[in-house]
């Protein structure tokens, strides 16, 4: 069965539940498209102060799910499909309610990401992070880099960019990437009572004080998302990455060239 991506209200706090158990809520273009309408749907309605992010099963998610790369038929160019891509998730921004995301197992590459452009991330001692994109070939590319050079500085981004290396729990709170670590079976609960923290607050107040916060970052975030998308187009068509599909295709060692 395809993974999907459920949205409901409860009065003043939406939730978003990323739900393909069987891949670690790994993303293809479907839950992306669902994703983005929810916040879309979000953006509009007014009535909701807070939004809680999370995921069933082990893992929150484990980024895209490589099994469905290349099964969706489209006449969009690699260049188009990211900037739609980084239109749907740039409607975060057009949303007035915080965004919670509550994290266990698993958060990788773009769905990473996509949780560094949200307000408060808490973790379980199972969560892990992980940016794999370099060892695929690719960089990554939904902005969150910048959110966490901001974080972290650049010896941390270098690291787990460039060598794909896995961050703990423990070394993300240290970090300040999240905010908190519970129990498992207390993630839930936790992020309910977050969310109804900020909800009972005067919501001008939350709102002003969200706008203040975000404009630190978002001119960051945007200039980085347009070198991202430059980049990323050029590396599609580079020859470095048709040798690593080759190599990979063909059970080699591949031959770079730096080009």
């Amino acid at each position: 069965m395809a993974g999907t991506v459920h949205l409901e209200v409860n009065g003043r706090i939406a939730t978003i539940t990323n739900d393909n158990v069987e891949k670690h809520n790994a993303f293809d273009d479907d839950m992306d498209r669902q994703l983005f309408e929810a916040f879309a749907e979000l953006s509009q309605n007014k009535s909701v102060r807070a939004i809680i992010w999370r995921g069933e099963g082990k893992s929150w998610s484990s980024g895209r799910d490589v099994g469905s790369i290349g099964t969706n038929v489209t006449d969009l160019t690699h260049h188009e499909l990211m900037t739609r891509g980084h239109a749907g998730i740039q409607r975060i921004w057009d949303i007035e309610a915080p965004i919670i995301v509550a994290m266990q197992g698993w958060a990788i590459g773009g769905s990473f990401q996509r949780a560094l452009l949200c307000d408060i991330r808490i973790a379980t001692p199972t969560s892990r992070f992980m940016l794999p994109e370099v060892g695929h070939g690719v960089i990554p590319d939904t902005g969150g880099v910048s959110v966490l050079h901001e974080m972290c500085g650049p010896g941390l981004v270098s690291d787990m960019v460039l060598t794909g290396r896995r961050l703990s729990a423990d070394e993300a709170l240290a970090h300040g990437i999240v905010s908190r670590i519970v129990a498992e079976e207390e993630l839930d609960a936790t992020a309910e009572e977050m969310a109804e923290k900020i909800a009972n607050s005067p919501a001008v107040a939350v709102k002003l004080a969200r706008r203040v916060i975000s404009h630190l970052a978002r001119p960051g975030v945007r200039a980085s998302m347009e070198d991202e998308l430059v980049y990323q187009t050029f590396l599609n068509k580079s020859e470095d990455f048709a040798e690593f599909k080759a190599a990979k295709a063909e059970g080699r060692e591949p031959n770079y060239r730096g080009s």
